[in-house]
């Protein structure tokens, strides 16, 4: 356990041997399980505990510092923050969890934690620790429908759960504010925090107002009082309606001949003041596209033909486009097919909750000729035209 301020104590875990998330998104540098410890002069809580993975070293700390448990406050069920709650109160048997209503509904479910050890809190309800009070702030779909803030009072410090979190063991507890640590955090939103960016927009606005003095989520370093404005701006920015004249070019080519298809329209592009980012899907991790596509305008969809198909990668990035929910303005697919079948349509119907605008598609058969890339130019051009 680390102090924090006067009766606040970090006591969560680094993995810097964690490879994947949710066995989805990479980890280059592993990530933090952080839990934290609220003294009171008459009650101790503790905010969010532990995954499971965790539990020996997790109850030997505290149990080396002489922890006793009143509350539990689960601010969210995902098992990452939830999952030492059955042990703690097998621990601490007059324990109560504090939650909002959809929160108990999934640890009931998903850790079988019984009702009566529950309390369901309001939105605003406070807890008094003696001397210290912890109030409950509900934020649900940041990024489940039961997750909530909890605030120390007194303190105004302000736990957010998975809210300006970041996979990032590069420092032991505080935020360094360092350019790693705002591309960490980037990662970090658009995996996780932009399917759900109009709720972001609200929090965001929420925090603001509380003007909180440190920050302190569940992954990642702890903001104080510098760090508090430097997260905040970085939110602002990926949150707001701007994007940038930049366009991501992903593709897949089996005998090249999409890839020049994909080279000709990047070097179009340039020429015309685009940024583009060009990315091999079969080596760029999702975590590297899901940033890219926070700011990008539209995506271009480079593929070869599968027996009738697009190739997987390509069906798959757009899936992931599409639950992401970035805010592209538009799409295109380009690329080249051998002896027959439909390029584009398994790709447009990954498109349900994002809807980018369809600009015309340029394929080719075999090798591209002239009139293929006279087609490429025109694409160029309507490009941008959207900007």
């Amino acid at each position: 356990m680390k102090q924090i301020s006067d009766g606040i104590f970090f006591c969560g875990l680094h993995d810097k041997t964690r490879k994947v998330f949710d066995q989805l998104v990479p980890l280059p540098q592993g990530t933090t399980y952080n839990s934290y410890l609220v003294k009171g002069a008459e009650k101790t809580a503790l905010i969010d505990t532990m995954y499971i993975k965790f539990a020996d070293k997790y109850m030997d700390m505290l149990t080396a510092n002489n922890v006793h448990v009143d509350y539990i406050v689960s601010n969210h069920a995902e098992p990452d923050h939830s999952g030492m709650i059955p042990t703690l109160l097998e621990k601490f048997p007059n324990a109560v969890v504090y939650c909002s209503p959809k929160c108990a509904e999934n640890l009931k479910n998903m850790l079988g934690v019984a009702d009566d050890k529950m309390h369901v809190v309001a939105d605003g309800e406070e807890l008094s620790l003696g001397g210290r009070t912890l109030k409950f702030i509900l934020t649900p779909w940041v990024h489940w429908p039961d997750t909530m803030f909890t605030q120390v009072v007194e303190d105004n410090i302000l736990f957010t759960c998975d809210f300006f979190g970041a996979h990032y063991t590069a420092n032991e507890l505080w935020a360094d504010c360092s350019p790693e640590l705002a591309l960490s955090a980037k990662r970090y939103y658009a995996e996780i925090m932009m399917p759900f960016a109009k709720f972001c927009v609200k929090y965001l606005a929420k925090v603001k107002e509380i003007s909180p003095k440190m920050i302190l989520p569940s992954h990642g370093p702890i903001y104080d009082e510098n760090g508090v404005s430097f997260i905040e701006n970085l939110y602002a920015d990926w949150t707001s309606d701007s994007v940038a004249k930049k366009v991501i070019l992903g593709y897949v080519s089996m005998y090249d001949n999409t890839t020049l298809m994909v080279n000709y329209l990047e070097n179009a592009l340039a020429s015309r003041g685009v940024e583009v980012v060009k990315a091999d899907l079969m080596e760029t991790d999702e975590g590297e596209l899901a940033m890219e596509l926070i700011d990008s305008a539209g995506i271009v969809f480079g593929t070869s033909m599968v027996l009738t198909g697009p190739h997987p990668k390509s069906i798959y990035t757009a899936y992931l486009a599409n639950i992401l929910r970035p805010k592209l303005k538009f799409s295109a697919i380009i690329g080249s097919f051998g002896w027959g079948g439909n390029l584009t349509a398994p790709i447009d119907a990954m498109f349900t909750l994002t809807k980018p605008k369809k600009l015309e598609n340029v394929i080719a058969k075999g090798r591209p000729k002239p009139e293929d890339f006279q087609k490429l130019d025109a694409l160029a051009d309507a490009i941008v035209a959207e900007f």
